[in-house]
């Protein structure tokens, strides 16, 4: 970014204010005495010309000092949000836009650097787990079929092989997460192209839809993905029928899923989101599912919220609308 001498938001403003009365007040003294020279016709269409030639220089200059930098900014945040490389603008129209501007490009680069922090971290702790568990997993099986293990001996090996799958389950679902952070479905859809789906998927379960010719925006590959874990974890709590709908309200597209299973209590309530959280360790939940669907939210500008419900457990998913 050069230092060059950019002039103020409000002189940019005085000064069209300024021009715009000026010329109107200086368009009635040339025609009081230029009239009577020229002819009064003459010298409206003489004003006329110099006031729109006027007008629409100063009309360049606010384009230039400000709707382009506008415009600018504004698309390197959206390549910013869908992953684009980094391409700062070069122009930057005032004072207030070129330090705004220097913002917004410092934030961003931070933004991917820290998503880039995470996702590196995320594929070192992975691969290098790997080979440690592959080597549990292995000798837990050499142990169980060269030996002949009894009592408090086969109970620490099958607990020893419980716990690498657990880790196993755990570093899979982690990648999840950081892909479902990056992973974008942009694009819409509607209840009624995934409805088939749905019943096919998860076929224990009652689907009751309404609102299915509501434009949700997320393409039906991603909303699939986001109904996914909520039917899961409604059909491995004991559900037969679920409830869902889609609404506009002012500003999002409202999804609600509700289900008539066990339900969630008030001491789970406040953690049914955090990752690594599960009332179902013993038989392998990972406490991901959540986690997930929410990361893939935030993706999106969208977010999740626990409902009330009388019965079983209701959820709130919200995302920007695109219409407005």
């Amino acid at each position: 970014m050069s230092r060059r001498w950019r002039p103020s938001l409000g002189l940019v403003l005085g000064g069209a204010l300024a021009g715009t009365l000026g010329l109107s007040f200086l368009g009635m003294v040339v025609l009081r005495y230029l009239g009577p020279v020229i002819g009064f016709r003459h010298a409206v269409i003489v004003i006329a010309l110099v006031i729109a030639a006027a007008t629409a220089v100063l009309g360049w200059l606010l384009v230039r000092l400000l709707l382009r930098p506008i415009l600018a900014l504004e698309h390197f945040a959206a390549g910013a949000e869908n992953g684009e490389p980094l391409v700062p603008p070069t122009h930057f129209g005032t004072y207030e836009l070129h330090a705004t501007a220097q913002r917004v490009i410092a934030m961003a680069g931070v933004l991917r650097d820290r998503e880039a922090t995470v996702r590196a971290y995320t594929d070192h702790v992975t691969h290098e787990l790997k080979t440690p568990v592959a080597a549990i997993r292995a000798g837990v099986e050499l142990l169980d079929d060269g030996a002949q293990l009894q009592g408090d001996d086969a109970l620490l090996l099958a607990q020893i092989g419980a716990a690498g799958r657990q880790i196993e389950a755990q570093l899979a679902a982690l990648r999840e997460v950081a892909r479902a952070r990056e992973a974008r479905y942009l694009g819409e859809s509607t209840l009624s192209e995934i409805e088939a789906a749905l019943a096919q998927d998860w076929p224990d379960l009652r689907w009751t839809i309404t609102g299915q010719a509501v434009r949700i925006p997320i393409s039906a590959q991603g909303l699939g993905l986001i109904l996914s874990p909520l039917a899961r974890n409604a059909s491995e709590h004991g559900a037969t029928e679920i409830t869902l709908s889609a609404s506009l309200s002012a500003q999002d597209c409202v999804i609600h899923f509700s289900d008539n299973g066990h339900g969630i209590s008030p001491g789970n309530a406040a953690r049914i989101f955090d990752p690594f959280f599960t009332t179902r360790r013993e038989s392998g939940g990972t406490g991901m599912g959540l986690a997930i669907l929410r990361a893939m939210l935030a993706a999106h500008g969208g977010r999740v919220s626990l409902a009330a419900a009388t019965k079983g457990s209701s959820f709130r998913l919200t995302l920007p609308r695109r219409d407005i």
